[in-house]
């Protein structure tokens, strides 16, 4: 567990790159230029149910109007054995003009087993270059293979995350400590401030969620302790009040505006000066998995941009 005392000492180290002033949306002017700092992502989970291809949930994802997209590794690797090539995917997402924001994998990288750790790394390691030939320069870092089972030592967590992290130096592909809200793992927001703060490294990058923040348990003033830089991509959902927070389900997601998140209070917190803004709409629900992709898609963005503007 991390203690307060530790905990504070942890945002101190952190101050440099993640706090921001208060007073950081004190004028209009500074709201029209974080506005304008906002691109658009689709992740391909939001369409998922309707079984495309992965070209033609490339084509949907440019049709609706997106700026870019993340893609599931499993999706690549699984085009991949059916002989198709990655310049030839990468061409068509280029084609598309769009960009891959990020990539959705699940590496165990931080589990305690030595062995299969060190597989992770390797299978990381090679899903970074996958990623990397596809224009991508991120990828998720979930606590996969640690949702359940005894409490990690966040010191430790932090000496694993900065090994993906040079990693990503590397490859050019870097991890976004992602939370998981009903994770035994980094679930709460704090626990991966202080992983990132204590993996003591400028690359170190948090991936949050609307929904996964209130899964675990975690107040959205807490996204005031971030600055632009220290979360590059954030995904953007909604909550309803049933069922309670300890009993939702990734499928419980909704389109950003139709439950009752504090979006305005979220979003005003995480455009804050200090870089583009990735907002990625991240769905799992299986009433929109009926309807028509284009349709999903189109009405996801909609819906965030009203929000942000």
């Amino acid at each position: 567990m991390v203690s307060r005392r530790n905990f504070l000492k942890c945002i101190g180290a952190a101050s440099a790159s993640m706090l921001i002033p208060i007073n950081a949306y004190s004028s209009g002017s500074s709201k029209k230029n974080a506005r304008s700092n906002v691109r658009y992502c689709l992740n391909t989970s939001t369409i998922r149910g309707q079984r495309l291809d992965l070209y033609q949930t490339i084509e949907v994802t440019a049709k609706a109007g997106y700026d870019g997209i993340e893609l599931w590794v499993d999706d690549v690797k699984k085009y991949l054995k059916e002989g198709k090539s990655l310049a030839s995917l990468r061409k068509h997402i280029d084609d598309s003009r769009l960009k891959v924001e990020n990539a959705i994998g699940f590496a165990e990288w931080i589990i305690d087993n030595d062995k299969l750790r060190k597989a992770a790394l390797v299978q990381m390691e090679e899903e970074m270059i996958m990623m990397a030939e596809l224009g991508c320069s991120r990828i998720a870092a979930p606590p996969a293979g640690a949702r359940t089972g005894k409490l990690l030592d966040l010191d430790v967590v932090a000496r694993r995350y900065r090994e993906l992290i040079e990693l990503g130096v590397k490859t050019g592909v870097m991890p976004q400590l992602e939370i998981w809200g009903g994770s035994l793992n980094l679930s709460k927001l704090g626990q991966a401030l202080y992983v990132a703060a204590e993996a003591n490294h400028p690359k170190a990058r948090i991936l949050a969620d609307v929904y996964h923040l209130y899964r675990g348990g975690s107040d959205f003033d807490g996204l005031e302790m971030m600055s632009g830089t220290a979360c590059e991509i954030f995904h953007i959902n909604d909550y309803l009040t049933t069922p309670k927070r300890e009993k939702l389900a990734d499928g419980d997601r909704v389109f950003p505006g139709d439950g009752i998140a504090p979006l305005k209070q979220i979003v005003e917190c995480l455009l804050q000066p200090g870089g583009t803004k990735v907002l990625s709409l991240e769905l799992f629900n299986a009433d929109y998995w009926k309807r028509d992709a284009l349709e999903v898609a189109i009405e996801g963005l909609n819906k965030m941009k009203k929000i942000v503007e």
